[in-house]
């Protein structure tokens, strides 16, 4: 359950401001050819799969970054192992300055990997090991001997690729000018870190699950070793080095820069109330940067694992950054290719803020960050769009055959299907028009290639159906991102009521009505959570999971919050779930729910 931007039909009028720098002393054709590119990319965002023999539909970044309520990007380009160009898009700030290549953004969890580097610096140094107990270097704050760590000792490599059992996904930040917790308060979830305890909860080194918690530990580990505060030894060890003058992991971010910087907004479109939050958690969330300058981060990963130099880390030890440790998860680093040519790359998410960072080991790679929760929603269509444009094996979209196919013979796969999570997925026609819908996301139309096999327009997926002897045996095979995940067919009892749920679902959606026990069943929530007891079993495994994970965090906001005063319905998101605004003794927050075919709860979210 984590805090989420508000769905309101507001919107702003975005002029598109636009600043560019390029790179470089370059001959006049490069520059244009460049300055080509650049043009294509913002004139035309192009979808997610593209279909033989019809025109390549296209939109303008500026008309997308007001559809999707984001009022600034930033994207940096690296070609050829160089930064070729920077620009900025829209603007800073709602009825402020444009977005230039020098704006400040906080990169999230791209803070991570530039950490990380600290962390393999110090070890090819011989002052860290990262096989080593972090215990024998933690002298402020010592990880707690459990049953876990008495099986296997919680180490760095454990905590750099999310495999040491720690506790805490990720952390929300504080608004600004309220208290701050230490390093330790956060360490030990004591207020008012808003955090629970970070822990070890599973046995180190048998499981990958992420973990921000990890690299507090990691910070604190480099801290005590050191004798340093964090953001000089990064700017000593990493952020000088590498030539990212404009970045700093100091929070707050002093004022003389936060004039510099982008400000939040929400995904409706409305500012983050009193601007950025405040990261405390440095090493895993707090960097304030640039795309060029991580551009520069990527780059200098580059030239260290092709040996060219060695400013940081050296050769070896870039080799060992990015071999995966855990499928596609390196050190700091998710590795990734479609192709011989392999990339690195890292997302990141804060409060009003969404980047990535993706370069292949060789040479090309880009930066994308942005002022607004529904940057991850954007990002993708300008990924692929760069990727088509210069070629890359990766991310750009794929070509489809749609074939002529008689709508009736899609019949026979109507009904619904489960994947081996427990996931239900349905399919049905309406009137000439094919559709799908995993239960919890909007409904997706699919095509056909051939009467057996059929592909969406909106993501890179494909569905092929085989039917069994008879009803229970038929199964349909999901291909989408390298990977392939079989469903099959529910039995006739419990297939129909799926699919009457999911085809009732869109109806509520175009008639925006609540579902029937939607706001009781959140009644019932809110109290359990604000208890810190939950009834588990009214929830979907999936969701008690996280609540289980999340439950301290989620009692602490809602007891702040008090008593609950008044709901009112607001209307339905295209995935199903049912908005409401709920009046506390102080303050009201917006809340969604989504419940399962048999009543439980799928998911539910609420604002900060």
């Amino acid at each position: 359950m984590k805090p989420f931007g508000h769905t309101a039909l507001t919107s702003f009028n975005l002029a598109l401001a636009v600043a560019s720098v390029v790179f470089g002393p370059i001959a006049f054709a490069a520059a244009a050819d460049t300055d080509r590119r650049i043009e294509h990319i913002e004139n035309g965002l192009i979808p997610a799969v593209l279909v033989r023999g019809e025109a390549v539909p296209s939109v303008h970044l500026s008309a997308r970054m007001r559809d999707l309520h984001v009022p600034g990007v930033s994207i940096a380009l690296i070609h050829h192992g160089k930064l070729e160009w920077a620009r900025g898009f829209g603007v800073t700030r709602v009825g402020g300055r444009g977005v230039t290549a020098e704006t400040l953004f906080q990169a999230a969890s791209i803070s991570k990997p530039v950490s990380t580097l600290a962390v393999l610096h110090l070890s090819q140094a011989g002052k860290l090991d990262l096989d080593a107990d972090v215990n024998q270097y933690l002298k402020t704050w010592k990880v707690p001997d459990n049953e876990f760590t008495r099986e296997a000792k919680v180490t760095l490599r454990g905590l750099l690729t999310h495999s040491a059992g720690i506790t805490v996904h990720g952390f929300a930040g504080y608004d600004a000018g309220a208290p701050v917790p230490s390093l330790v308060q956060m360490l030990n979830g004591e207020p008012p870190a808003n955090n629970r305890p970070i822990r070890v909860d599973m046995t180190p080194g048998k499981t990958w699950r992420y973990s921000g918690g990890g690299y507090v530990i990691a910070q604190q580990v480099l801290i005590d070793v050191t004798g340093i505060a964090f953001p000089k030894l990064m700017d000593d060890l990493v952020l000088g080095p590498l030539g990212m003058k404009r970045s700093t992991y100091e929070e707050p971010l002093p004022k003389e820069l936060l004039t510099q910087a982008a400000m939040p907004y929400r995904a409706d479109g409305t500012p983050v109330p009193g601007g950025p939050h405040v990261y405390p958690e440095l090493a895993p969330a707090a960097l304030w940067t640039t795309p060029s300058d991580l551009a520069r981060y990527a780059i200098g990963v580059q030239k260290a694992f092709a040996g060219t130099s060695e400013r940081v880390i050296s050769v070896g030890t870039a080799h060992a950054m990015l071999t995966p440790v855990y499928n596609q998860q390196a050190l700091g680093l998710v590795v990734g290719g479609g192709t011989a040519r392999k990339y690195f790359n890292h997302g990141g998410s804060n409060e009003g803020y969404q980047s990535y960072l993706v370069a292949y080991e060789d040479d090309d790679g880009a930066v994308i960050m942005t002022n607004s929760d529904n940057g991850h929603a954007l990002i993708p269509e300008i990924l692929r769009t760069i990727a088509h444009e210069y070629g890359w094996p990766d991310f750009a979209p794929p070509e489809r055959t749609l074939t002529a196919v008689s709508p009736q013979s899609f019949d026979r796969y109507q009904g619904a299907y489960r994947f081996a999570s427990g996931e239900t997925v349905t399919f049905w026609r309406d009137g000439s028009q094919l559709e799908s819908r995993i239960w919890g996301q909007p409904v997706v139309e699919i095509f056909p290639t051939s009467d057996q096999e059929y592909f969406t327009k909106v993501v890179d997926a494909r569905w092929v159906f085989s039917s069994g002897a008879n009803d229970t045996e038929s199964v349909a095979t999901l291909y989408q991102n390298g990977h392939e995940q079989v469903v099959k067919k529910l039995n006739d009892r419990e297939g129909r009521i799926a699919l009457d749920a999911s085809i009732g679902t869109e109806r509520r959606f175009k008639e925006q009505t609540a579902a029937s026990r939607s706001e009781e069943s959140l009644r019932r929530l809110i109290a359990g959570l604000a208890s810190g007891t939950p009834n588990y079993d009214e929830m979907s495994p999936a969701f008690a999971q996280v609540t289980r994970q999340e439950l301290t965090e989620l009692q602490q906001s809602l007891v702040r919050l008090g008593h609950v005063q008044a709901i009112s319905f607001k209307g339905v998101t295209p995935a199903g779930g049912d908005i409401y605004n709920v009046a506390f003794e102080r303050g009201a927050r917006e809340f969604r729910i989504i419940l399962e075919p048999d009543g439980r709860i799928h998911a539910a979210q609420f604002s900060p």
